[in-house]
């Protein structure tokens, strides 16, 4: 088997439009959560959401190219732009045959779809649909479109699994990597789905936190007073290529990745295990794979969208594998960038590998009541980044559907 390292780095957050603005925001404890500016929600429960600011796609696009994607895939041409620059990467001296991009996403084009069908039914009948309709649609086109652009010609396609998309893809480009089938993958996931479709179909699970009036402090994951999550939106892009392609084309490396565990809950269709059984699953995978205890975890960047149950049963997760007062630090970073979706997990590894490289905790913001049972046994991170040696960082997130990944990030050593 392969190293695997990380060599580039990419985001557009609600907190920042690149990852050195990310992380600044990250690791002082500034939220995203805003009105919603995208459409009128006058009439929805929920007007609030942490959405992307100041957004300019026309740095990377001409602007005629603009109306040929939807805005997820604006976000990942945008983020893979910047982490092919942080990544010192020249194609044109590469084998690009042996290159490839696996992205992750949930929704897709959903802001194309919901405005071309808004269209026909307030016409006549006559089907005028945009030529573009179904490519700015389809989900798998952010791949298609990044690899096009840089004329990669290897593995290609895109992973849908809910809100554990993009942490799914970035295991899948460790794996394809470390197999050999390829020496450089880029990876990560995007996301628009700040739509009345999106905030209404949430809002009708009673999944969406209601707290208009006081919206900065609605995330608040692991809180006993939590009731429901903000949704987000944005993109991260991570390089990931083998240790020897990387050494060779004189690249700085960022961090090693070393394990991932993929795994399902087979238990509801939108719900978590109550007790985790999936996430546990998951997490000692990973484990088993980097060939650590769990007692190495230095940082886990937890799911913890702040949801009821969705928190508790990750919480009863994390004590089965690390047991009570753990060394990791533990903390809840859609605190501050809402829930991606599909894109969280790219956003998320981004902060793990941050912290590994940093050395420094990011906080979980807005929490002050933690659910009884669990007060005493985590350190969660509270309103203050903490500085400490980061070694490895673990990343989960679980999607609907129980979709389960975890994957592990280590301090880079020859």
């Amino acid at each position: 088997m392969k190293r695997v390292v990380i060599t580039g780095l990419g985001a557009v957050t609600p907190i920042g439009n690149s990852v050195s603005e990310y992380w600044h925001s990250l690791i002082n404890g500034v939220s995203g959560a805003a009105e919603i500016t995208k459409f009128d929600t006058s009439q929805f429960k929920t007007k609030f959401a942490c959405e992307v600011k100041n957004f300019d796609p026309q740095h990377i696009f001409e602007k005629n190219e603009i109306r040929k994607y939807d805005l997820f895939t604006q976000y990942a041409l945008y983020v893979t732009d910047e982490a092919i620059k942080n990544a010192n990467i020249d194609f044109d001296s590469l084998n690009k045959n042996r290159i490839g991009v696996i992205w992750g996403s949930g929704d897709g084009g959903v802001s194309t779809f919901e405005e071309q069908i808004s269209e026909y039914k307030l016409g006549n009948g006559i089907p005028r649909f945009s030529p573009f309709f179904i490519p700015k649609r389809i989900i798998n086109i952010a791949s298609g479109a990044i690899s096009i652009k840089y004329g990669l010609r290897g593995i290609n396609y895109t992973t849908v699994s809910a809100c554990s998309a993009s942490n799914t893809a970035i295991i899948d480009a460790f794996n394809y990597i470390r197999w050999g089938k390829a020496d450089m993958i880029i990876s990560g996931g995007s996301e628009a789905s700040i739509t009345e479709s999106s905030i209404g179909g949430f809002n009708a699970s009673k999944a969406l936190s209601t707290l208009n009036d006081d919206f900065t402090k609605a995330s608040r994951p692991f809180d006993a007073t939590r009731n429901g999550f903000v949704l987000g939106e944005g993109a991260g892009a991570i390089i990931l290529e083998s240790y020897e392609h990387a050494i060779k084309r004189n690249a700085v490396i960022l961090a090693e990745i070393v394990g991932g565990g993929l795994a399902g809950d087979a238990y509801h269709l939108t719900g978590t295990h109550p007790d985790g059984q999936g996430a546990i699953l998951g997490m000692e995978l990973a484990l088993e794979e980097a060939q650590i205890m769990p007692d190495k975890i230095d940082y886990i960047n937890a799911h913890a969208t702040s949801t009821p149950t969705g928190d508790l049963s990750e919480l009863k997760a994390m004590e089965k594998v690390f047991g009570i007062n753990p060394n990791a630090n533990i903390s809840a970073t859609k605190s501050m960038t809402g829930h991606l979706l599909g894109a969280a997990g790219a956003i998320e590894a981004i902060a793990c590998i941050k912290a590994v490289q940093q050395n420094i905790v990011p906080p979980t913001i807005n929490t002050k009541t933690i659910e009884t049972e669990f007060k005493d046994k985590f350190n969660l991170t509270l309103e203050k980044a903490q500085p400490r040696i980061v070694n490895y960082a673990m990343s989960n997130t679980f999607g609907f559907g129980g979709h389960i990944a975890s994957s592990i990030f280590k301090k880079f050593t020859e």
